[in-house]
């Protein structure tokens, strides 16, 4: 016999909005908390990474710097697309696959100076193929050497985060199993990265890049346009001349500064 489900209460517009204010608490307290989490990974120190790593790419061989783009960081997951995984040749693995499926369109982490990048076994026309029969269009590259034993993602799946200086190439923080379960948006992405998503109001080190909350958004299809009229941008804007200003109360400012978060 199938048992009920046991439901919450049914309740008036009023209690409703009781209850969402009251649980409204703890979800801000859990904001505040991963933002400082955030801050703390920017504070992790750097790994020096030394070895040389070859991968396959769309347009031939390429080192690890090379998957950077010329950006200054590099987010890398590796994925099981490969022989041996359930569902190959047509798919790569179902978890895998869910996460490519939840990834946000990638010029909004390049307009971060930041790379998305995934990597698998498989070889280049094989992941080309599943690439157009998912729909996926991150950058996908070959694993030819010891890389996934090296970093930790030769028996699971695992997203490690670069960045570089020059030539000289840092791993700056990884993340694994159920970690991964929060990956595909820009923001989540951002804040695993050693510069996180370089907005102001972080809690970043000294001399780490920063620029005002929202003006950094942009249209995908348009990288290099964005809309200076857009909700929020102007009000933000006109708090800024006012707050130099010397008009705007330290309440108003703490208000207006947690707006931004």
């Amino acid at each position: 016999m199938k048992t009920a489900m046991k439901t919450p209460p049914i309740v008036s517009a009023q209690e409703w909005e009781a209850a969402r204010q009251q649980l409204l608490v703890k979800e801000k307290k859990l904001t505040r908390a991963r933002d400082a989490l955030a801050a703390e990974r920017r504070r992790m120190p750097w790994l020096a990474v030394t070895k040389k790593y070859e991968f396959d790419g769309p347009k031939g061989k390429a080192s690890l710097h090379d998957l950077f783009e010329g950006r200054r960081q590099l987010i890398l997951y590796r994925a099981f697309l490969e022989s041996g995984v359930k569902g190959w040749p047509e798919h790569a693995c179902v978890g895998c696959s869910m996460v490519a499926d939840q990834v946000a369109h990638v010029a909004h982490l390049n307009a971060r100076d930041t790379t998305l990048a995934f990597a698998s076994r498989a070889p280049q026309k094989d992941i080309k193929r599943v690439k157009a029969r998912m729909g996926w269009e991150m950058p996908w590259y070959t694993i030819t050497d010891d890389f996934d034993k090296d970093f930790g993602v030769d028996e699971w799946h695992g997203t490690n985060a670069f960045i570089r200086d020059g030539d000289k190439v840092f791993r700056t923080y990884f993340i694994n199993t159920r970690g991964d379960e929060q990956m595909g948006n820009t923001w989540n992405y951002l804040d695993i990265t050693a510069l996180g998503r370089q907005e102001e109001w972080e809690d970043s080190p000294e001399g780490y890049p920063q620029t005002p909350t929202y003006e950094w958004w942009i249209w995908h299809d348009e990288p290099s346009k964005t809309d200076e009229d857009r909700p929020g941008l102007v009000q933000l804007r006109a708090y800024r001349v006012y707050a130099k200003g010397g008009g705007a109360s330290k309440r108003q400012k703490q208000s207006q500064k947690g707006k931004t978060k």
